[in-house]
């Protein structure tokens, strides 16, 4: 079989066929419209027109649609109308409108105020216009949503017709025009929809959505710069519901520094702050301002003895201050025995009062004069009651071991100054949490002696957090610290840590101030999540700069520049070069 070779050239179909154009890639695969929305691939999209306003808009009033938690596309049209043709209109709407006054004076009828209302407006208008403060425009403003199904879709709609009807605006959804609404809202520049409402300026200006809260207050203490107008974030953080703040940041965001800046001006307003430090951040600071600083730790001469009670107030009973105590010692307990049965537990709080009792300690004695016991007399009581055998072992190392110079000590630590802190990064890393428990107690005791306005600073709170005691504590006290004039500031960078607690959430809930610093993209995903931020939002923490991020308070929050004069920079500052600087200039100059 012989072949004869052709020598006609045959196309290539295949490389034709193949051939792919940018079209082909950035378009969907399909396009179906209805008369009420546009199926683009699997994805829905519907129009919307707004036809119908108020006779006053507020400034911002379309904020909230543009902060709405879905995706949309929004088109504003305007469109500038002849003044000389506008001028004519309203002389001719306003003879009218007199004439149809006059009549209803001269039939003796009761005053319209509406008319009367309409009349004063185009007269004002007029005026306004004559003296080019005012322009006239027809304004078309347009909104296309998106969802992967028509009931997100549905729920969408709801959503914003209920912002925008509670101002008393309404939409349409452009019905058998939905390519129109759809190409309006698209990067073009066209207005095929053409639903129009004649407005002038001043109206048109409350259309602009992009407004910055302001934090500006006659007093407080400057917190930083507002990010979005330069405008200076004056506040006082005892004026809202509850003084309570968290500080969320990743290492070297900035935390330290701003929470420092903040006790240093509080402190020259008269504010008393006491501070948890587990990293010895705070040394410097309280050196400079002739705070108290105690070194906890096992070879460390500050001693606090957790069997101390606090002086009843005048509005409390001595008897629930004693219930009280007992409950947190043994919560107390259980973290540092490791655990408890239902039936341990039950000999604990039994044991407990008993050692009270021991001491001549009733509900008739002089708090202010009593001997506490120690955790000694408490190992004695429970000698002598029986199935405690595996209690007392374990707590011998409390009482007996190199543990006892810090957990069977009465307390000798004054916290009468204006500033105090409680170092612990000395303290052995097991010991932590107690340590922390332990001085939350003793300061919670003297915050509830004495009635005055005082900032507790919580600083790595989710050590504490890491155990349902320790946590339950710290959510009590920043519960109940309005009621004894007392703001919690808790600081973490571990959100992950923090919120694996059951009372993680409900302490930020219950912190009127929150400050969100830089953030790691492992635990981005879980702030956006608790605080509700937006894509934009989330996408500043990630970019944050050093010293900035989103600070909240009650309803508003900006974005916050913190910002230190020279003077309270060098006594604030722990970045390591700085400190030696300033340690060494100091020599010199000694």
């Amino acid at each position: 079989m012989f072949f004869k070779k052709s020598k006609k050239k045959i196309p290539d179909e295949s490389l034709e066929i193949g051939t792919i154009k940018v079209t082909d890639i950035i378009a969907p695969p399909s396009i179906e419209i209805s008369q009420n929305c546009i199926k683009i691939g699997e994805k829905f999209a519907k129009s919307f027109f707004i036809f119908s306003y108020p006779r006053y808009l507020s400034t911002g009033w379309f904020a909230p649609v543009i902060n709405l938690d879905a995706p949309m596309n929004i088109s504003m049209f305007f469109h500038p109308i002849e003044g000389r043709l506008i001028l004519k209109q309203l002389r001719k709407k306003v003879t009218e409108v007199q004439a149809e006054i006059m009549e209803k004076e001269e039939k003796g009828l009761v005053r319209d105020p509406a008319l009367e209302t309409a009349y004063q407006d185009i007269e004002a208008l007029r005026d306004r216009l004559q003296t080019a403060q005012e322009r006239m425009f027809r304004f078309g403003l347009y909104v296309t949503i998106y969802g992967n199904t028509e009931k997100e879709i549905r729920k969408t709609e709801t959503a914003l017709r209920s912002i925008l009807e509670s101002r008393l605006i309404y939409i349409k959804p452009s019905l058998y025009r939905q390519k129109q609404g759809f190409v309006s809202c698209s990067p073009y520049g066209l207005d095929q929809l053409r639903v129009h409402t004649g407005m002038n300026t001043s109206p048109l200006s409350s259309v602009f959505p992009f407004i910055s809260f302001d934090l500006s207050s006659n007093e407080g203490i400057l917190y930083g710069v507002n990010q979005n107008n330069n405008s200076l974030v004056l506040f006082d953080r005892f004026s809202l519901e509850n003084a309570n703040s968290v500080v969320f940041a990743k290492a070297g965001a900035g935390k330290s520094y701003a929470v420092k800046l903040e006790i240093l001006r509080y402190l020259m307003s008269g504010v008393d702050v006491m501070v948890i430090d587990p990293e010895n951040e705070y040394k410097f600071l309280s050196d400079a301002v002739g705070g108290s600083y105690f070194d906890m730790s096992l070879s460390s001469p500050h001693h606090i003895n957790p069997f101390d009670l606090p002086v009843p107030m005048e509005d409390e009973n001595p008897k629930d201050v004693l219930r009280s105590n007992i409950m947190n010692l043994v919560g107390l307990l259980r973290i540092m025995l490791g655990g408890l049965t239902p039936e341990e537990d039950a000999i604990i709080d039994r044991a407990l009062s008993e050692t009270y009792a021991a001491k001549d300690i009733t509900l008739e004695s002089d708090f202010s004069q009593i001997e506490p016991p120690l955790m000694s007399d408490f190992q004695a009581v429970l000698e002598t009651m029986e199935g405690t055998e595996s209690l007392v072992r374990r707590l011998k190392k409390f009482t007996q071991g190199t543990f006892s110079e810090f957990f069977n000590q009465p307390s000798n630590v004054s916290i009468d100054n204006k500033f105090v802190v409680f170092g612990i990064r000395d303290m052995e890393e097991e010991l932590r949490p107690m340590a922390m428990f332990i001085i939350l107690r003793y300061i919670w005791k003297a915050i509830r002696s004495q009635l005055k306005k005082r900032i507790l600073i919580v600083d790595e709170a989710w050590w504490l957090m890491q155990t349902e005691d320790g946590a339950s504590f710290l959510y009590g006290i920043a519960k109940r610290g309005r009621k004894y004039w007392l703001g919690v500031t808790t600081i973490t960078q571990d959100v992950g840590d923090f919120m694996k607690s059951e009372y993680g959430k409900p302490i930020i809930t219950n912190s009127s101030l929150q400050f969100l610093m830089k953030q790691s993209p492992a635990t981005i995903d879980v702030v956006k999540k608790v605080f509700n931020l937006t894509e934009g939002e989330k996408n500043m923490l990630l970019e944050s700069a050093v010293g900035e991020g989103l600070f909240f308070a009650g309803q508003k929050h900006v974005a916050l520049r913190v910002v230190a004069s020279y003077a309270e920079d060098q006594i604030i500052t722990t970045a390591p070069e700085e400190v030696l600087k300033i340690k060494k200039a100091k020599k010199e100059l000694e």
